[in-house]
This record gives structure tokens, C-alpha cells and sequence, in this order.
């Protein structure tokens, strides 16, 4: 079942804010040495995705090129090349490297380049970001008008909103509510009112992507809908992106949309549309379809 282009599921047009392909780890496209394990034991391909999409009724993905690869963004330009009206890139880009200096400026004239996404969780990560290691790459994606992804923990919170205040041009968007993976409801969400506060900055967002992950209920996750109250409130709907983190889900695709679109009576259908695509749309500068011309 086909559902792309500018056809709409139940009314909404449906993007997902996180999504991860790879490849397999050979000698020719060798892993970094240090790499983690990836979400499946075997590579998850443009092809097997699209094949995910297309039953569950997602019209578009932004890929981002996951860890475990190193800082590799080809196989994500690929996947938008071939399917430009379905992925687009938020990209990976070593900010400790001397050479990434001077990118920001060209660096959406690739094709299927959205932005950059940014890991600064992990312990060989944070100094980058507590030691202002990577203030010249705020000004240039500032500049530049680049949007960056960033993961962090809720202690980290302050430092990016040093850097939104700092640079007022740049957009930021914050992965996963900030949580801390492997924490399950209360515990996961004991740190949201940090995130929260950063509401206050116009140019930070909030990625509610992979949201199952974070609990131990079941469908529809009636036990943190409370904390995604909290922040539609902060946020509001147009700076609030659905995604999922597809192949570390807990569940089925058609739940992790169904979770947003069908279970939350509080949330309007205005409210659905820009949670579920056209925020993250508007947000990346990633232009939506126009609509069918009217039948004469």
C-alpha cells in the first residue's frame, strides 16, 4: 500500500522526526573500532524502511545516520537521492575534527541535507559541550541557517540554554525529551521540568520521538500521556515533532502513531497535524507538498 506523496492518512500528513538505516560492517565500510551495538543485529536498509512506511501510512522520515557507523552520512544522501518526496538527511559531523570547520556554510547545498544531529550524552561526549568546545559551531549553523539535533541529559539542559540565548538565529531541536535511556516512566521523566524551561527560547523545539521506549505500560501508554501534556503545554503543538526511533521501538509502527492520533483526547486535529509533520516540516525547512489541484 502506497500512502507517500501528498496523500494524507485519516486527514494527516505523517512525518517521522527519527529514523535509522545502516549498512553491514565489512572491510570495505568498515565501523568505527569503538562502535556500540546497533538496535538489530542484522542492517536495516532505505528498502526495508520504505516497506515499514508504507503499511504503517508515514509519508516521510528524516534520517539520521546512527552512531554506530562513525560520522557517515552516505547512505542517508542515497536514500534521499532516490526518494527526495520521502527522506531527508539531519547529519552527522565530528565537531572535534579541525576539518569540520567552515562546512555550516555549504553544508544544505547537499542534496537531502536538512541539518545536523548532534550526540553529547555519552561520557567522551560531554566535555565538547561543557567546555564550549563547539561555540564555533553554534555561530556557523547560526549563520548559516543550519537546524541542528541535539541529544542530551537533563543536566546538560543548561549549557544549550546558554548556547539558544547566546545565538538567537540558531534552531535548535531537543531528541527524545532529553531523557535518559533505559529509565522507564517516573524515573525517565524525574528531570522534564528542566526541559520544560526551555520553552521559554523561541528557537528550541522538542523531538517526542521513541516515547514506548521510556515505559513499562502497554498500548496506548496512558501513563506518560500526563508528562506529554506538560510539554504541549510548555511547547505547544508547533514546536512539539512525533518521531519514533523506528528500530528500537517496542511496539508496532501503527501504535507508536496511533499512541498520538487516536488516544489523546485533548489534542485537537489542528494539534495532530503540526505534532505529526508539518512543525518538524516548517521547522527544517523542508517544504511540504502542495496539495492536488481541485477537479474542474
Amino acid at each position: 500500500m502506497q500512502t507517500h506523496g501528498n496523500r494524507k492518512r485519516n486527514g494527516i500528513y505523517i512525518v517521522d522526526a527519527q529514523v535509522h538505516i545502516w549498512g553491514a560492517n565489512t572491510p570495505d565500510r568498515p565501523w568505527p573500532l569503538a562502535a556500540r551495538e546497533p538496535h538489530k543485529s542484522v542492517p536495516f536498509s532505505k528498502d526495508d524502511l520504505l516497506r515499514e512506511m508504507d503499511v504503517a501510512g508515514v509519508h516521510r522520515a528524516v534520517i539520521v545516520p546512527p552512531s554506530w557507523e562513525g560520522y557517515r552520512n552516505d547512505l542517508g544522501l542515497e536514500a534521499a537521492r532516490h526518494h527526495p518526496d520521502r527522506f531527508a538527511v539531519m547529519g552527522r559531523l565530528d565537531v572535534r575534527s579541525p576539518t569540520s570547520r567552515g562546512l555550516m556554510a555549504a553544508w544544505r547545498q547537499q542534496s537531502g541535507m536538512l541539518g545536523l544531529r548532534l550526540v553529547f550524552h555519552r561520557p567522551a561526549y560531554r566535555p565538547i559541550l561543557a567546555e564550549g568546545r563547539a561555540d564555533w559551531l553554534w555561530a556557523e549553523a547560526g549563520e548559516a541557517g543550519v537546524p541542528i539535533m541535539v541529544m542530551v541529559y537533563p543536566d546538560q539542559i543548561p549549557a544549550i540554554d546558554r548556547i539558544a540565548e547566546r545565538y538567537p538565529g540558531l534552531r535548535l531541536v531537543m531528541d527524545h525529551l532529553c531523557l535518559p535511556s533505559g529509565a522507564k516512566d517516573e524515573e525517565a521523566f524525574a528531570d522534564l521540568d528542566r526541559l520544560l524551561a526551555l520553552a521559554r527560547r523561541p528557537n528550541v523545539a522538542v523531538k517526542a520521538t521513541s516515547l514506548p521506549y521510556y515505559t513499562s505500560d502497554r498500548y496506548p501508554y496512558r501513563r506518560i500521556h500526563r508528562y506529554l501534556r506538560g510539554v504541549y503545554d510548555a511547547f505547544g503543538p508547533k514546536r512539539l515533532f512525533w518521531g519514533t526511533d523506528l528500530t528500537k521501538l517496542p511496539c508496532s509502527y501503527r501504535e507508536a502513531i496511533t499512541m498520538i492520533t487516536e488516544e489523546i483526547p485533548w489534542l485537537t486535529a489542528d494539534d495532530k497535524e503540526w505534532i505529526m509533520g508539518r512543525g518538524l516540516c516548517e521547522w527544517l525547512g523542508w517544504a511540504l507538498p502542495s496539495p492536488p489541484a481541485a477537479a474542474t
